[in-house]
């Protein structure tokens, strides 16, 4: 038997073009240990930019073959018993999340300190006995978690500005026993959690480091015993002041420079502070449900025939957009419509739909249909099958021509041609055999969206690629995030437009909030094999600066 037919995971992501790969639990586990490690094959899907290698006991390694998988941008290889990693990763310079979390590990290559583009570096539960030298060339870190292993010393190059971004450093459980009065120069620094370590001090310099919103130092034995009782019961802003009155107490017997190096660090400190004030105004926050934390997990099955139709699809379930006051909901639909006429290229390239989440009835079963025999109850219209619901956009485009006396149309019927040839089309259909949408024509007046909807189910489709629908996905929710602001900001009344299903009212305090929660949908095929996950760890992760993305 070859490899490709022992793996016919990685068969179909060859055969499919993924971009995305996760071979995870007992099965793979059991293949992995029958035959000596992972197969050479996983390391030809060149495309690959989020691959997941997910308990399996039986995995000791990777091979340095991992270095062919350039455009990975997600590397996720935790909960297994790696005992190393080859050097070679330092080659991956796409690389923005790496977890190597829950391993056997004693030690990190070098190569890690090549990752420029890294974000998040998740090394916990593991063996490490020290960290390498150079993380300070990994600039666009953000967050660093290295707790539960076997650390006396975090290296002095991690104490550097040039991490100016690095807002998240967990250090736990470890046996840690000085932390570097340099870490002042994290000026992003906001999370620092060094708890059960064997620390006796706490720099003064760290109440110097402007963002600073939340510390753990408990479980240390500290010499000062007012400050131990502190970290144990007081917040965060007391054991700072507390830190800063200290460090003014040191200074009173100290030389001029240090005086005046401690007035420029504070300035600047204020500066940043003030700064980051009117950042944290600003920005939009949109928070991550994974499918394993939700009761009602929705997942879409694709079928095999959509393949040579309309292959690519991803969902997500989007809860907190206020669609009631005003013109919320009209300045939505808006919205997608403009993103149909851009990014979509008048929706050659991609489809957006939007649902009534509590419209929509399990399971969910993405298909294709012959043009007589697909029906859909379209928006605002009758049931009729696709044949009778083209013929008639058609008469309708004809007579618009007329009489607005032009070569071009608007609305549906400029689509009309890309489904021109095709011997079936697209559907999305429900547990009741309901056709909810019929990409890239229309959706169903069954789970159309309202006012009062307060939760959509998002579905994007697309002929191009699975990263053409995730790229217009992302520039959904960041819209919606956008709108959801300017409504809250506004404070419309309810209903202010007509267009209400109920009388007008004052916005009430929750419904103003703009967070955005984004619950995980995840495609499989026929077989139940996953697909994709949207959103995963590689999306919504572009450098939008007034956005933050909660995980």
């Amino acid at each position: 038997m070859s490899e490709e037919e022992k793996w016919p995971e990685i068969e179909k992501a060859a055969a499919e073009k993924r971009r995305e790969l996760v071979l995870q639990g007992r099965a793979i586990n059991e293949r992995i240990s029958s035959s000596g490690g992972l197969p050479s094959s996983l390391y030809s899907l060149r495309l690959l930019n989020y691959l997941e290698v997910s308990q399996c006991p039986s995995l000791a390694e990777i091979q340095e073959g991992i270095q062919h998988l350039t455009n990975l941008q997600s590397l996720i290889l935790c909960r297994n018993k790696l005992t190393s990693v080859p050097d070679v990763i330092g080659i991956l310079t796409s690389l923005k999340v790496l977890d190597l979390s829950a391993n056997g590990l004693k030690g990190l290559p070098e190569g890690i300190t090549q990752l420029k583009e890294l974000n998040t570096l998740n090394v916990s539960c593991n063996c490490l006995e020290a960290l390498p030298d150079g993380l300070s060339q990994c600039t666009k870190l953000a967050t660093i978690n290295v707790s539960k292993n076997q650390l006396t010393a975090l290296p002095p190059d991690l104490f550097s500005e040039r991490l100016d971004l690095l807002s998240t450093l967990v250090a736990s459980d470890n046996s840690i026993h000085q932390l570097s009065g340099e870490i002042y120069k994290l000026s992003a620094l906001k999370v620092l959690d060094v708890s059960n370590n064997k620390l006796s001090e706490i720099p003064t310099d760290l109440s110097d480091c402007p963002k600073l919103k939340e510390v753990n130092f408990k479980g240390n034995k500290l010499s000062d015993k007012r400050l131990e009782k502190m970290v144990n019961g007081c917040q965060t802003k007391s054991i700072l002041e507390y830190l800063r009155g200290k460090g003014r107490q040191g200074e009173e017997g100290g030389d001029a420079d240090k005086k005046k190096k401690q007035q420029q660090r504070k300035k600047k400190g204020k500066k940043a502070e003030e700064q980051d004030e009117v950042e944290e105004l600003n920005k939009m926050v949109v928070r991550v449900l994974h499918a394993s934390e939700a009761s009602t997990a929705l997942t879409v099955k694709v079928s095999a025939e959509v393949k040579d139709v309309r292959p690519y699809l991803v969902c997500c379930l989007v809860s907190g957009l206020n669609l009631k006051p005003g013109n919320a909901l009209k300045r939505f639909l808006m919205a997608q419509t403009k993103l149909h006429d851009d990014l979509c290229g008048r929706r050659t390239t991609a489809t957006i739909a939007t649902h009534n989440a509590q419209l929509v009835k399990h399971p969910l079963v993405y298909d294709v249909k012959p043009p007589t025999q697909l029906k859909i109850v379209a928006l605002g219209r009758r049931e009729m099958t696709a044949v009778e619901l083209i013929r008639q956009l058609h008469l309708e485009a004809d007579e618009l021509r007329k009489q607005k006396k032009r070569q071009n149309v608007t609305g549906l019927h400029k689509y009309l041609q890309l489904l021109e040839g095709k011997s079936f089309y697209p559907c999305l259909v429900d547990a009741e055999g309901d056709v909810i949408s019929f990409p890239p024509i229309t959706n169903s007046e069954k789970t159309k969206i309202k006012k009062t909807t307060k939760e959509l189910l998002v579905e994007v489709t697309s002929s191009t690629s699975l990263q053409t629908c995730k790229d217009v996905m992302d520039a959904l929710i960041v819209k919606m995030a956008e709108l959801n602001k300017f409504t809250a900001e506004h404070k419309e009344l309810a209903g202010s437009d007509g267009e209400a299903d109920e009388a007008p009212e004052p916005a009430t305090v929750t419904e103003t909030s703009s967070q955005l929660i984004v619950q995980q949908v995840r495609t499989v095929d026929q077989d139940g094999n996953l697909k994709v996950v949207y959103p995963s760890k590689t999306d919504l992760s572009k450098e939008i600066s007034n956005i933050t993305v909660i995980w």
